[in-house]
C-alpha cells in the first residue's frame, strides 16, 4: 500500500489533482513552511520544479519551488515569492498537490491511499460501512474515516496497517479488514443520537 496521494481533486473533463504534503506551520525568517509528508515518494521532490498548493478556501495557484529539505519526519518547502514570514503564514493548512498524471507508479499489490475513498469496508462477512476520508498525523499509520448510513452515520476511525489489511480490491471499491475483537465498539465515537440520550442521561 501507499500513502502517495491521500486525495484527489477535481471535475470530471478537467486537470485532477493529488496532495502528496500539508502546510502546517512557517519554518524559518525567509518564506520557508514546513509540510506533513502525504507520499511514500518524497524523494520525487527532488526533481519537482513546480508544486500546486490549495488553499483552505477552495482556491489553487502554480508555485514554483526553489529548494526543499527533510526535518523532523517533515518537508521544508521554499517556493518563489514567499520571502518573509509573514508570506509564508499565508500558506499555513493549505495542500501541496501535483497533477494526478504525475503520480508515481507503483510496484504491483499497491495502493493509492486517495483510491480508497469511497470503497465499502468488511471485517470479515460483517459490513462496516464506507470510507469517506483518511486522516493522517495521529500515529504510524492513516486513519480510514469509515462511515456506516445504517446505524445513524456512525463513524469509526480504523488504523489503516498491514496487519489489519487482508484484501483490496479498488475497481470494485472494496477493502476486507481483519480487526481485534471489540476494535469498533471501543474506538468508535458516538453519532448524534447516541449524544443526546448521553446527554439527557446526564441532565
Amino acid at each position: 500500500m501507499s500513502m502517495d496521494d491521500d486525495k484527489n481533486s477535481g471535475a470530471a473533463g478537467a486537470e485532477a489533482f493529488v496532495t502528496i504534503a500539508r502546510v502546517i506551520r512557517t519554518q524559518g525568517r525567509k518564506g520557508e513552511v514546513s509540510a506533513i509528508l502525504l507520499t511514500d515518494f518524497p524523494e520525487r521532490f527532488d526533481s519537482r520544479r513546480q508544486l500546486f498548493l490549495l488553499d483552505m478556501k477552495g482556491a489553487r495557484r502554480g508555485m514554483d519551488l526553489e529548494g526543499h529539505w527533510f526535518h523532523k519526519g517533515h518537508v521544508v518547502l521554499k517556493f518563489a515569492g514567499i520571502d518573509s514570514i509573514s508570506d509564508g503564514e499565508t500558506l499555513k493548512g493549505s495542500e501541496v498537490q501535483v497533477p494526478f498524471s504525475e503520480r508515481a507508479p507503483l510496484a504491483e499489490g499497491e495502493v493509492y491511499v486517495s483510491d480508497l475513498v469511497g470503497c465499502i469496508v468488511y471485517d470479515g462477512p460483517r459490513e462496516i460501512g464506507r470510507i469517506r476520508d483518511v486522516q493522517f498525523g495521529s500515529g504510524e499509520a492513516p486513519l480510514l474515516v469509515i462511515i456506516n448510513t445504517q446505524a445513524g452515520d456512525k463513524e469509526y476511525l480504523v488504523p489503516f496497517a498491514t496487519v489489519y489489511t487482508e484484501r483490496i480490491d479498488v475497481e470494485h471499491k472494496r477493502v476486507e479488514l481483519k480487526l481485534p475483537a471489540g476494535m469498533l465498539e471501543l474506538d468508535a465515537p458516538l453519532n448524534e443520537e447516541e449524544r443526546k440520550r448521553q446527554q439527557n442521561s446526564e441532565d
